[in-house]
């Protein structure tokens, strides 16, 4: 299947590990125009030079901290500048720190979980939004998390703050839709990236268990019996971001293995 992405302009935050790695690396695939982002400058680099070389693709690099107020538009803006104009929008950041609600005190853990997660997608779809009206047609698509459904336990911060994303994309969806702007969330659930490791790593060291061990024992309770490739998660994000999504918006898609119980 054509999803009609050669040629289009594309911006995957928080790009140089991970989901938002794996997605850039896909829509360059496709033959989209990538901007790539993130903190670590080297990484970075890394990651444009890694895409580059497996696809021939032209990658734009801005090095960045999206938690940074003005971080987000001039991701959009050095994009624009660069290529001229802009078709797609793929949000995405990290992950706030474990825990649960008594784990954190008042004020500035939470406010940080909503600054990185909420705001940067906020403060990235505003500053894409002008762009996309002008040519009158793109997508905005983010990179949520499963338990915007289904909350994780110690996850508290990114249940919280992921979800708030989820109410502010619907809103949105309905708002532009009429100017052909598309606005959906995916979310992925037990993918195995380095923040899963991570995370796992955390609950080897509080209970004794081995790392492997207990990515196995996780992997083993999703119905489809594994975790989840990153690859796997950015084809599904591809989809929904390119022209052959053009009849779908407002939508909050799981990529889990079938572990989402709900119905809807």
């Amino acid at each position: 299947m054509d999803l009609g992405l050669a040629g289009k302009v594309a911006i995957v935050a928080a790009s140089s590990k991970g989901l938002g790695k794996a997605t850039a690396l896909v829509l360059a695939r496709e033959g989209a125009l990538v901007t790539v982002n993130g903190r670590d400058a080297d990484r970075l680099a890394a990651t444009a030079q890694e895409i580059r070389e497996e696809t021939g693709a032209d990658v734009l690099e801005v090095v960045g901290d999206l938690s940074e107020n003005s971080m987000p538009a001039q991701l959009i803006e050095r994009t624009v500048q660069h290529r001229g104009s802009l078709d797609i929008l793929v949000c995405n950041a990290g992950g706030p720190p474990p825990g649960t609600f008594s784990t954190f005190r008042d004020d500035q853990p939470w406010l940080d979980a909503i600054n990185l997660n909420l705001m940067s997608t906020l403060r990235m779809s505003r500053a894409a939004l002008p762009y996309l009206e002008a040519q009158g047609s793109g997508s905005i698509t983010n990179i949520v998390s499963i338990s915007v459904k289904q909350p994780i336990p110690n996850l508290v911060l990114s249940n919280t703050a992921r979800t708030a994303v989820i109410g502010m994309a619907k809103s949105l969806a309905a708002e532009v839709a009429g100017k052909n702007i598309r606005v959906n969330s995916i979310c992925p659930g037990s993918i195995l990236t380095d923040r899963i490791r991570s995370i796992s790593e955390i609950r080897s060291r509080e209970t004794g268990e081995d790392v492997e061990a207990i990515l196995k024992e996780e992997g083993d309770a999703i119905p489809m019996g594994r975790h989840g490739t990153a690859e796997e998660f950015a084809n599904v994000v591809a989809f929904f971001a390119s022209p052959a999504a053009a009849y779908v918006t407002g939508v909050t898609v799981q990529v889990d293995g079938g572990s989402y119980k709900g119905l809807l």
